[in-house]
This record gives C-alpha cells, structure tokens and sequence, in this order.
C-alpha cells in the first residue's frame, strides 16, 4: 500500500486553516564558552537571552505567560497567557499567542474561555501552530491547530473529542508525537498523521520503559533520532521527583530505545522537568528547582545557567528548535 503523504494528510486536515486563515542538582557555575540563546520563563513574564547571561528587557510583561516555544524558522514564539487562575491547573482559562522573537508582532489565536497548553509548531514548514485544548465535559484533551495570521474562533481539531490524545512534538513529515487512548488500540504512545474528517491515523510507539511509568513533556531531537523527557516511575500522577532522560529513536521502526538517566537519578523530590534539545544537539537545556540547567550529552557535563537565584525561572527553549 502506497505510504500516505503526510505533508498531504496535514494540509487536508488544516484546510479549514489555510482556507480561512531552590534546588540544586550539583551542576556547575555558568561556563564562559556557554552562548546558547533561548526563551523562558522568569517570574511570568517570558524571556529571550543567551543562557548563563543577566536578563535584559522580557519580551512579555505586565501577565501571566507560560511556556513559550521557537518555531523552527526562528522568527515566532508561541505561547499561552493565563486569563483566570485556580489552585486546579486543569481548570485554568488560557490563551494561545504568537510574538515576534524581537518582542513585536503580539497576536492572540484563542479566545480565552478554553483551557489551552502545551503549544508547539509543527516542523514540515508550514510553522503551524498546535496545542492541547481540555475537553470541560470528559476531562480529556483535543490536539488543535490554528494557523499565524488566525483570528480567534478559527482554530480546528486534529483529534476527536470522544478520546484523549496529548501532543508533545512534531515531525518533519508531519506525524505528531502524541499520548493517546484511541478507539480498539488502547493507552500508549503514538505517531500520529493528522487526516481528513478528524480521524488521524495512529501508529503504536514501542519503548521498554513505558512500560514501568510514565514518559512526559518528551522532547524530539532537530535530527529526529533522540528524545529527552521526564519519567515517572508508576502510574499515579507527581510531578516532583522524577528523572529526566535521554533515548535513541527511530521515527521508522516507531521506537525508543537505549534510556539513560541524565539529571535527578535519585528521585529527589523536586520538580526536574521541560528537557528541550539545543539546535545542534551539543546540549539540553531544563529546569529544576526554580533554575535553569544545561547539560551536555557528548560529556557528561552539567552547568547552571540562570544568573538570579531569587527568580522563578521555567520552561526553557533553544532557538529555532521546537520541542
């Protein structure tokens, strides 16, 4: 059977779019040769700025604004605001918007009445949007995806709202790494080609250790043959403690393989979390405790990069590298 373009599968499902549209993990100081730049999260307001420098002016200020992630071509990031808080995160009223990496250009995509998280872009060139929206009435998420440009309302859904389905990164040819329990194939982890009438075709992501807790916030490497991410050993849900590692991956055979503990090995209850690869892959940048951490695969090496201990810093990106 001919193998579906998945370039093809996209656009058709986005037609509507493109019609319309203080913990300390033993690293080091900040090495001088480090001169990464990225974007993150300090205190609410998002950041653009070389890792292991002083922060200058925030991009965003005077909100709440969470995760911001780089588009490939490196020109946009995505984000969401918080509209309205609530001690539940699930229940919180978000909105999705892109800004220029220069701090100009600030569009809103989503109306603010939904609960919308974990934006990206996609990488097969198109620089579409995407991200999780909670569905109020199963307490399950729907992928979504809108279009730069886009007005509120024309946002559409890659993924049926009677399941849940989780983005967590884009491939080249279209697929979306995803954690998902569609209908008949059951709980796992999944690449998924986004297709025509919101019925995506899902294709089963064998790895060992899921089999003994809970991969999460899985990063794609630029190259596609790694991953990095969280892991929760277990099935019941706690975010302090868990480890962060990194695996091989073959987009073909659909699978990880070879896991290695990089940071938090001993499950010290702290919140270790949002591995990202840099552009070349020399490093992968992540948060613990409130600070920025960057550690370097080829070596071993692990040097702490955010500069103001008394800041809350969060949800580092590379440049021109989504997630």
């Amino acid at each position: 059977m001919k193998q579906i373009d998945t370039f093809a599968c996209m656009a058709t499902a986005l037609l509507a779019i493109t019609g319309v549209l203080s913990a300390d993990d033993g690293g080091k100081p900040a090495s001088q040769d480090i001169t990464n730049r990225g974007s993150y999260y300090v205190n609410g307001e998002i950041h653009v700025n070389t890792y292991g420098q002083p922060e200058g002016k925030p991009l965003t200020t005077g909100h709440h604004d969470f995760k911001p992630s780089w588009s490939k071509t490196g020109d946009m990031l995505v984000f969401f605001r918080r509209l309205k808080n609530d001690p539940d995160v699930s229940k919180w009223k978000t909105a999705i918007h892109i800004i220029h990496a220069d701090g100009t250009g600030l569009h809103q995509l989503t109306d603010g009445t939904h609960t919308d998280f974990n934006q990206t872009w996609t990488r097969d060139g198109r620089n579409t949007p995407i991200w999780n929206r909670k569905n109020p009435k199963t307490g399950g998420y729907v992928v979504m995806a809108s279009k730069v440009g886009a007005k509120p309302g024309e946002e559409v859904p890659l993924t049926d709202k009677g399941h849940h389905t989780w983005s967590y990164t884009c491939l080249t040819d279209g697929r979306i790494l995803v954690r998902s329990n569609p209908p008949g194939q059951g709980r796992g982890y999944y690449l998924m080609t986004p297709e025509e009438n919101v019925n995506p075709k899902f294709e089963r992501i064998e790895c060992e250790l899921a089999k003994t807790g809970v991969l999460d916030r899985v990063s794609l490497s630029p190259t596609e043959t790694r991953v990095c991410f969280e892991f929760q050993r277990g099935f019941k849900r706690r975010v302090p403690g868990r480890t962060l590692y990194v695996a091989d991956f073959d987009a073909r055979s659909r699978r990880i393989t070879n896991a290695k503990p990089f940071a938090n090995k001993e499950g010290k209850q702290i919140w270790f979390a949002y591995p990202r690869w840099s552009k070349d892959e020399s490093s992968i940048v992540y948060q613990a405790g409130g600070k920025l951490y960057l550690y370097k695969p080829e070596d071993g090496s692990t040097h702490k990069v955010s500069t103001d201990d008394k800041a809350d810093y969060r949800y580092p990106h590379f440049e021109d590298a989504p997630k």
